[in-house]
């Protein structure tokens, strides 16, 4: 009993730093531009390294806690991103009081991009490793594909849709159009903010911490040791999977609310949401640890904010963006580097508290 109340506390501690970790560089951020001291390019990342934060959380639940390789992330983030903006044009004009039209999009664009994880989940969670990459790398695709032919309109008869052109919505002459196929959807508010993306990010955390250290992040991860073993005992493999599937999926609808209220124009561009983002994303959990779901938002601050950092040096900006991704991918991957900077880390603390104490001693006499 004392071992497992040991372990509790353990555990408790090592989420209350994470959520302090991103409550105080939101702190700092926020200091630092009071300040004057974040030039605009550096305030503009700040909305995208939430982002990108929450959608490495959001896909370490799938590689790193069930174990399954996914690249359909950007997808979810794409009908999340749409789902959210659709809505918000629709109803900017019924819903005038922007907190809670920003609080119902970025539900929306959870929920449904919950739900297509779900469906997605149904017929290809039976597939696992190369095979489930490539089908849902297929369905990332399918999405931004899609959506580039698509064409819906409103007027005062209802919505019109259409996948040929904005001519055949067939509106009356009040009719708006909101989604416009390869040119995406215009005129959304932007509502983002740096705050909201962190109380974002701290909800994420809080949503796949708690679920992974519950009864069923502990049948999840029973399913990533040894599958045969978790089903020999009767651990029902296509729930838990779907499960984790599906929150990873809502979590990342999440993010691209949050995407798509960033900007005032939103389009299914390659370089948008292409199996590139699913891949960029990949890298932040593989840098930072899979599994490790602080390190995974480590990894993206610091990959995020690194070329940006450089763009003084612009010449040798990739060189050090790529030392730095190798130094990073050695370090998580080697547990003797691991452990050689844990324990200097942990001499030099203990130095700089003796000159800490040595100073506060020295103080008290003088006076």
């Amino acid at each position: 009993m004392d071992e497992m109340g040991k372990k509790f506390d353990k555990t408790v501690k090592n989420n209350a730093v994470t959520y302090i970790m991103v409550i105080v560089a939101w702190l700092v951020m926020m200091a630092l531009q009071q300040a004057g001291m974040l030039n605009s390019s550096t305030t503009g990342l700040l909305v995208p390294v939430c982002i990108y934060s929450i959608m490495a959380v959001s896909l370490n639940l799938t590689v790193g806690i069930l174990g399954d390789l996914s690249l359909g992330q950007a997808g979810f983030m794409c009908v999340g991103a749409f789902a959210s903006a659709f809505f918000t044009n629709l109803v900017q004009d019924s819903i005038t009081f922007t907190p809670l039209r920003f609080t119902l999009a970025i539900l929306i664009g959870a929920l449904v991009a919950g739900v297509f994880g779900l469906l997605i989940g149904i017929p290809v969670l039976r597939l696992s490793g190369d095979y489930l990459a490539i089908v849902t790398l297929a369905f990332g695709e399918i999405i931004k594909n899609f959506l580039n032919i698509l064409y819906v309109g409103k007027d005062s008869h209802g919505l019109h849709v259409s996948i040929k052109d904005t001519m055949s919505l067939g509106m009356e002459p009040d009719g708006v159009v909101i989604i416009k196929g390869a040119q995406g959807i215009t005129g959304t508010s932007r509502d983002a903010t740096f705050t909201i993306g962190i109380i974002l990010l701290l909800i994420s955390l809080f949503i796949v911490l708690r679920l992974v250290q519950s009864r069923d992040g502990r049948a999840i991860r029973s399913i990533r040791d040894n599958r045969i073993a978790a089903e020999s005992i009767g651990i029902n493999i296509t729930k838990y999977k779907l499960l984790a599937l599906t929150v990873s999926a809502a979590i990342a609808g999440m993010a691209g609310a949050l995407y798509a209220h960033n900007y005032n124009s939103l389009a299914a561009t390659s370089a948008k949401f292409g199996y590139n983002m699913s891949i960029m994303i990949l890298v932040y959990v593989v840098l930072g640890g899979i599994g490790n779901i602080r390190g995974s938002v480590i990894a993206a601050v610091v990959l995020t904010l690194i070329p940006e950092l450089l763009r003084s040096i612009n010449s040798y900006r990739m060189l050090i963006y790529s030392i730095v991704l190798i130094v990073m991918m050695i370090l998580t991957s080697n547990e003797k580097a691991r452990t050689f900077i844990v324990t200097n880390f942990g001499k030099l603390k203990g130095m700089v508290l003796k000159i800490f104490k040595r100073k506060d001693t020295a103080e008290k006499e003088v006076k």
